[in-house]
């Protein structure tokens, strides 16, 4: 049976630009939303650029007035395209070969899309993304290239990004040491104007400083700079990508009547269905748009994650059938027009068929990863405006960068890690709990019994990020799901600190987070520092636990010691036993 033969979706309206809704009973309440946006009069006042669409303070709205240049991004990026494809053109004729990408968050998750997601041709530069203090990924991608013949860039909105500048310290070290003072022709700064990073890429001659727009959030930021400068350096066809990003934008348009607005729409969906508690936001994504996942998780989670409220995007959790669901979904769907996966098709109409809402989004192509971008921020800042929410700020993200902060100079002053003793100790893991358990089934019993009904799991792993490591995580995802009928999410950390940590820590407090961590097999000095890379790691996991209980938020952390396969391997089985004697 064809792909598109299985998925029958009943549409509330005309599909809008590869969009469809299957929302049964909610069509009234979706009605009704729509015309109170309608009254409000919306689209105009978004384009208008109206912060009191969100929020009446002064204070907010100082923010929110200078975080809407996305809106028209595209626009203003055609004018620089030219600058960009000749800067493309000089790094090739210049000899470069690899180009290794550095950043957190916004800075570097459309980077990471783009590299996996999009066509690019055949003699294209090779192009990693760094975006891990993990020790062993940062060997890895040394090992992968020659110094002298890779471009770094150094990617950070406000300069003073502590992973970045990190990464930067480190590569541009190993360039000294082989091109002296000629070190700089390796590098490039993407920042905005007036900061840290310009300073410091103009003391130490950077091949080329993009400038960024003050207006534009990280998170909001794919197609800037931020996005656009390794977009062209991979080949990718950046008029192409800004092209469709135009379409979306005009499919969205003031004039555009609210319930054709794709964007809009789906916001006012988002919104309507967080009112009514379907607030885990899950999506469905074959494969090959899989990091087009983490870009929508960073979107939702840090935009609409605060004051108590807010969404939570699942994504990379393993689909199943509707019996391990709750009613607190909302799937989003994404397929690719003519790569289309049958299995999931054919989870995506038993979802329907049994009553689970969701909206079917189609790309035509990859390239229309741009119109997505579009489409999803501006449903998100329709979201945040139905919640009454800032969706353009961070306020709890700082939290545990402080308290990193502050470890990181108990290293300095004390020459180490201070670490709290743990809970329980059974080999291969070292427990650090608040529960009490003489065996780890015990202790894992006592944390699992906290859940309630709509709550979530999170799994937070300071682990290298491996394939092997990632299906062994999605297991326990799975594990916890069907057992608990839960929602499960799982974040490579220290990443998910730029993405889900503002709703870890700010969103409604319905989480169970398990951390993990392990030890590091080899370790990698930052220089002039007097930590490494791993202790930064070790100290970014301690420092986001330390805010998670602040906020009391119910937390496990597990170290798995060595051998990390094998911790996790063993872990699955105790969550398997905890909750068949649950289940008993």
């Amino acid at each position: 049976m064809r792909g598109d033969q299985l998925v029958k979706i009943k549409a509330l309206r005309e599909r809008l630009h590869g969009q469809t809704f299957h929302i049964g009973l909610y069509e009234a309440a979706v009605r009704e939303r729509i015309q109170k946006l309608e009254r409000e009069k919306f689209s105009t006042r978004l384009w208008n650029k109206d912060p009191s669409l969100w929020k009446t303070d002064p204070k907010h709205q100082a923010v929110i007035r200078n975080a809407l240049g996305w809106l028209d991004v595209a626009e203003k990026m055609g004018k620089n395209l030219d600058e960009l494809l000749a800067f493309a053109a000089e790094i090739q004729k210049a000899g470069y070969r690899h180009v290794v990408h550095m950043g957190m968050g916004g800075s570097s998750l459309a980077p990471l899309a783009f590299q996996q997601i999009l066509p690019r041709p055949p003699d294209s530069l090779a192009f990693s993304v760094l975006d891990t203090t993990d020790p062993a990924t940062i060997l890895k991608i040394e090992r992968e290239i020659s110094i002298g013949e890779t471009l770094f860039i150094v990617a950070s909105k406000s300069g003073t990004t502590a992973e970045p500048l990190a990464f930067g310290e480190y590569f541009f070290a190993k360039a000294k040491a082989l091109k002296g003072s000629r070190a700089g022709e390796n590098f490039v700064a993407i920042t905005d104007p007036a900061t840290p990073l310009v300073k410091i890429a103009q003391e130490r001659g950077f091949r080329k400083i993009f400038l960024s727009c003050p207006d534009i959030g990280g998170r909001y930021s794919a197609l800037s700079p931020f996005g656009l400068v390794p977009a062209a350096l991979m080949g990718i066809k950046a008029a192409g990508l800004l092209a469709r990003a135009e379409q979306m934008g005009h499919a969205c348009g003031a004039s555009v009547p609210l319930p054709e607005n794709p964007g809009v729409m789906l916001g006012a969906l988002m919104g309507e269905f967080a009112c009514r508690g379907r607030d885990k936001i899950t999506f469905l994504v074959p494969e090959s748009l899989a990091t087009l996942g983490l870009w929508l998780e960073q979107l939702l989670a840090e935009s609409a994650g605060k004051e108590g409220t807010g969404v939570l995007p699942v994504t990379g959790e393993p689909p199943g059938s509707p019996s391990v669901y709750g009613d607190d979904r909302f799937f989003v769907y994404i397929r690719l027009k003519h790569e289309v996966n049958e299995t999931l098709e054919r989870i995506v109409v038993d979802l329907q068929n049994a009553g689970q809402p969701m909206a079917l989004i189609q790309m035509d192509d990859r390239l229309d990863l741009a119109r997505e971008f579009l489409r999803w921020e501006i449903a998100t800042a329709t979201l945040g405006a139905i919640l009454g929410i800032n969706p353009f700020d961070q306020p709890n993200v700082q939290e545990s960068k402080d308290n990193t902060n502050r470890l990181l100079r108990e290293v300095s002053q004390v020459g180490k890690l201070t670490e709290p003793s743990p809970t329980l100790v059974e080999s291969p893991w070292r427990f650090f709990a608040s529960e009490i358990g003489q065996k780890a089934k015990d202790l894992l019993k006592a944390f699992l019994s906290r859940a309630r009904p709509k709550n979530y799991f999170a799994l937070q792993a300071y682990l290298p990020e491996t394939p092997a490591t990632t299906r062994a995580l999605q297991a326990i995802q799975k594990r916890l799901r069907d057992g608990l009928h839960l929602a499960a999410t799982m974040g490579y950390g220290p990443r998910y600190l730029h993405s889900t940590g503002q709703f870890h820590k700010g969103g409604p407090n319905t989480g169970l987070f398990l951390q993990l961590t392990a030890d590091d097999g080899e370790d990698v000095p930052i220089p002039g520092g007097p930590y490494t890379f791993g202790i930064l790691k070790q100290a970014q996991a301690l420092g986001d636990l330390e805010a998670l209980r602040k906020h009391g938020r119910a937390v496990l952390r597990i170290h798995l010691g060595t051998d990390v396969l094998q911790g996790l391997t063993a872990l699955d089985q105790a969550l398997e036993a905890a909750l068949t004697e649950m289940a008993a």
